[in-house]
């Protein structure tokens, strides 16, 4: 395979993917599609994502379940976001709640105990102490919100017992991205842990959804009187 241009350390997933970002991206899932990792229809989906791109946010999902193997580097790199002091090393919720969110430094091993309540924990604008870091939750009656970057690498080792320990947000990340591992026990209770994008993100997608469906209307409407 080619090498193909490496792209810059400092780039975050809100910023624009330029012309060459999509077509690195279109080449890695062409590879990916000669070797066989991909099928001719799931190739021809992700072209045309990527090539509709506006975003790295955009890019990064394209190739996420790809070996590493198979990059020459990653669409966005995030090492920017790795280091730092803790600003908070755990946190309880006894028939109550506590969150973290925001602008935070996440410790080595964060632990988390909730009893008759609830925790959140929101890592897509935080940094990272080390580039591997621990979440350990302990929920008795009581559950928590772990929110992890979209393209960090999440590794679920978590036990329920009469409850649920929710293992959808595992995967594989970027390169150079922080590795997060989710620990712990369930017991009577949850812990939920999602993949989301950033908040600015999230809203920018939702606006290009409105925006798609205000066109759709309109050109339904041009239609129908053209039809007329």
């Amino acid at each position: 395979m080619a090498d193909l241009p490496d792209v810059p350390q400092d780039r975050t997933p809100q910023l624009r993917a330029s012309n060459a970002d999509r077509e690195r991206v279109a080449e890695i899932l062409r590879t990916a599609a000669a070797e066989g990792r991909i099928d001719l229809d799931e190739l021809d989906e992700r072209l045309g994502a990527a090539y509709a791109a506006k975003t790295y946010a955009d890019l990064v999902p394209l190739t996420r379940d790809l070996p590493v193997a198979a990059h020459p580097g990653p669409p966005m790199a995030v090492d920017n976001r790795i280091g730092g002091a803790p600003t908070s090393s755990g946190g309880v919720a006894v028939m109550g709640g506590f969150h973290r969110k925001g602008r935070w430094v996440v410790p080595p091993l964060f632990v988390g105990f909730a009893f008759w309540g609830g925790g959140e924990l929101d890592l897509r604008e935080a940094r990272f102490a080390e580039a591997e870091v621990e979440i350990r939750l302990f929920a008795v009656m009581g559950g928590f919100e772990v929110i992890v970057p979209e393209d960090a690498e999440v590794i679920i080792n978590g036990v329920g017992i009469m409850g649920g320990f929710d293992d959808r947000a595992a995967g594989p990340g970027v390169p150079g991205g922080p590795r997060i591992k989710v620990t712990g026990l369930a017991f009577w209770g949850g812990v939920d842990v999602k993949r989301l994008p950033p908040k600015e993100e999230v809203e920018r997608r939702k606006l290009a959804r409105k925006q798609e469906r205000r066109q759709a209307r309109l050109d339904r409407r041009m239609q129908r009187r053209l039809d007329t």
